[in-house]
């Protein structure tokens, strides 16, 4: 397991209990890189709170952050924008997989009957401008993911793009995954992907997508859900 936050659960989570499959929409441009905040996505883009399933259980999660994904064939936009934050953003470059920010886990092959990632799955972290000096910009880079039968292809330098805008309270961040980052992404033959998040934070914790801190959401494919790529 990574170093990502975890809550001690003595209840089976209610959303262990269920396969999710989430549409997402297409937005075409996907990504602009001449914009100030990257992209912005639209309501219809929101990924559902699937997270409330879990409320009444000792090791809930506060929601705080409104997560966005959009797809296109060029790859996939993400934009994030957490709020109500008393504390500065922490990050260090050295340390991202325990840095706020936002993880993302995406199979390209939606293969859910397997508990080790294949080479089809992949892992990306993008992080926010921090409050220290030297810490001015949004990061972002792929991670390994742990057991993993084998991996995916190495990402190239710049190929992930991100940006932030510091908030009062808070941060937004758009981040864009070409499809050339993402081993085997290919919307017109496989329509439909795996897929987890996780909003790391200091000061809130941790808000996930399909599975929360229980499961082992970060290495096993068949803790994520099917996102179904829509016009």
């Amino acid at each position: 397991m990574s170093n990502l936050p975890a809550q001690i659960n003595t209840l089976l989570p209610p959303r262990f209990l269920f396969q999710f499959a989430v549409p997402v929409r297409k937005k075409t441009p996907l990504w602009s890189p001449k914009a100030k905040d990257g992209l912005t996505l639209g309501e219809e883009h929101r990924l559902p709170d699937l997270a409330a399933l879990d409320r009444e259980t000792p090791s809930s999660e506060r929601r705080f952050a409104d997560v966005r994904l959009a797809w296109g064939e060029e790859g996939l936009a993400l934009w994030v924008e957490v709020t109500g934050k008393q504390q500065p953003v922490w990050r260090r470059e050295s340390r991202l997989d325990e840095s706020d920010g936002l993880h993302i886990w995406v199979d390209t092959r939606a293969t859910h009957n397997v508990h080790r990632a294949t080479k089809f799955c992949n892992r990306f972290i993008f992080v926010p401008p921090g409050a220290d000096r030297g810490e001015d910009q949004a990061l972002a880079d792929q991670m390994l993911i742990n057991r993993a039968r084998e991996n995916a292809r190495p990402v190239r330098p710049r190929e992930l793009q991100v940006a932030a805008k510091p908030l009062d309270g808070g941060y937004r961040l758009a981040a864009f995954i070409p499809a050339v980052a993402m081993t085997g992404y290919d919307p017109s033959q496989h329509d439909r992907l795996g897929f987890n998040y996780a909003v790391v934070d200091r000061e809130f914790g941790l808000q996930t997508f399909s599975s929360g801190p229980s499961m082992p959401f970060d290495e096993d494919p068949s803790c994520w859900a099917t996102m179904e790529l829509v016009e």
